[in-house]
């Protein structure tokens, strides 16, 4: 039998602060998955680096996120929501920190690991106590809200990363997490009560099976073009991690505590949102970890320039993220992603046709715009249909296996985008970069049309009174 979430007593704070207690730390952690993205060619000349330590420095970040995410959430059932975010901000501030003081490519990947684990605790977390702190009238505003703050920290990745760097140095686009955080740190532990679900024994061959798993297979995809993908270390970690997968879900069927309860998966919405929620992250995370590094490349624009030029994409979430939850109450969840998810289809196929060295910047502003639009009317909505049908003491299992499943989109799209650019002689260079680019750009650009072919089995409408059953 299901029990609820047990909540401590807490004095009742107002629902604007809980947002800002739980939404800057989540901010951060999404920030740092594309911060980094437009300082990537001054670190490879500070520190340098090849294209693939480059690719490490994204994806020690997002695996370590995805295979701790799950973790994160059962121990947050066990000792406490709060207890466990508050742990979470504070890994990810500290090892902020180390990341600015890195002088060598290996110890920027170390501490980009650190920080993958902090960020696991923060972003799920932030989702179930925003559901259990926030009244039940007020909770899809706050997860609209949620959701548009977690757009606009990857969307301000490139504009945030490139005016640092620019302004200072690229250690700096690591130094400005330290005093939010140790900021946020105080103002949760006073406005946010301890809730916790259900307490459980800890799955650890769960978590070891598809951490390694993960890992296994994106560092095939990494190293297959330079080690041979027929050679012995790339089919090892492709075959074996594809191995470990499998059976890790045999072994959720079995386990008595599973990490991951595939029961779960019975709802329709859930499965679909996580199945798009994929797709989405695969295509946004690629497409932007290549197009970053062509408007430096090629086009010749300084870390800051090329943070303005996103602009018409990343300001989009300014403007269409408020008005995201309006449209979803009228005309439903599903309408909406389906029209986000083909909006984005369609900015990656223009700006993967155009993508040539002669091409004036203004032609990229309209695919631009529609990537942009597009990514503010899937974020929030994504959110609100994983967690439809949950029950309450569910939530916080059901947030970090999405979001478990949204950073394995972001490590896979930006290996599996460097791997067919490297495939095709790509270099970092204004004239062996287009050509293979725009080949993976327009790959990226397909992934994304099927998720909008997968967005049309989503409910039409999210209702939140429905339960899951065990």
């Amino acid at each position: 039998m299901q029990q609820t979430p047990q909540v401590e007593n807490h004095r009742t704070h107002p629902a604007w602060l809980i947002i800002i207690s739980l939404s800057i730390p989540m901010f951060m952690a999404s920030l740092d998955n594309l911060v980094v993205t437009n300082a990537l060619p001054v670190i490879r000349a500070d520190l340098g680096a090849t294209l693939e330590e480059l690719t490490w420095t994204v994806n020690a970040y997002t695996l370590t996120f995805a295979s701790c995410i799950l973790m994160s959430s059962a121990l947050a059932d066990r000792f406490g929501r709060r207890t466990v975010f508050l742990l979470g901000v504070f890994i990810f501030t500290a090892s902020s920190a180390w990341c600015g003081i890195s002088d060598n490519i290996g110890a920027l990947i170390t501490a980009r690991t650190l920080q993958g684990i902090g960020g696991s605790a923060v972003m799920p977390l932030s989702l179930a106590l925003l559901s259990t702190s926030v009244p039940e009238r007020l909770r899809a505003t706050a997860i609209g809200i949620w959701g548009g703050v977690a757009g606009l920290g990857v969307a301000l990745g490139p504009l945030i990363g490139g005016a640092v760097v620019e302004g200072m140095n690229w250690h700096a686009i690591f130094w400005i997490n330290v005093p939010f955080g140790l900021l946020c740190i105080p103002l949760v532990w006073i406005t946010i009560p301890e809730s916790r679900g259900r307490p459980e024994p800890l799955d650890f061959l769960g978590l070891a099976l598809v951490g390694i798993g993960l890992f296994g297979i994106t560092y095939g995809i990494v190293r297959g073009n330079d080690a041979g993908w027929t050679s012995a270390e790339v089919l090892t970690g492709l075959i074996g991690g594809v191995a470990l997968i499998v059976i890790f879900i045999w072994w959720e069927s079995h386990a008595a505590s599973p990490l991951l309860p595939l029961r779960l998966f019975s709802n329709r919405s859930f499965s679909m949102a996580n199945i798009v929620g994929f797709l989405f992250f695969f295509g946004i995370f690629g497409a932007i970890f290549i197009l970053i590094q062509f408007l430096q490349v090629v086009q010749g624009a300084n870390p800051l320039e090329a943070g303005l030029m996103t602009m018409p994409w990343t300001l989009a979430p300014f403007v269409v993220s408020p008005l995201t939850g309006l449209l979803t109450s009228r005309v439903g969840t599903r309408p909406v992603i389906v029209v986000g998810m083909a909006l984005m289809s369609i900015g990656l196929l223009w700006s993967g046709i155009i993508l040539d060295p002669s091409v004036e910047y203004i032609h990229f502003v309209p695919p631009f715009i529609a990537a942009g639009v597009g990514m503010s009317l899937v974020f929030a909505p994504i959110a609100a249909a994983t967690l439809q049908g949950m029950a309450p003491e569910d939530r916080a299992t059901a947030s970090g296996t999405n979001m478990t499943v949204r950073q394995v989109g972001v490590a896979l799209g930006v290996a599996t985008l460097t791997a067919i650019f490297t495939a095709l002689n790509g270099v970092l260079s204004p004239t062996g970069f287009t050509d293979a680019a725009s080949p993976a750009i327009l790959t990226d650009a397909a992934v994304m049309m099927l998720g909008t072919f997968a967005a049309f089995f989503l409910p039409k409408h999210v209702r939140t009174e429905e339960k899951v059953q065990s």
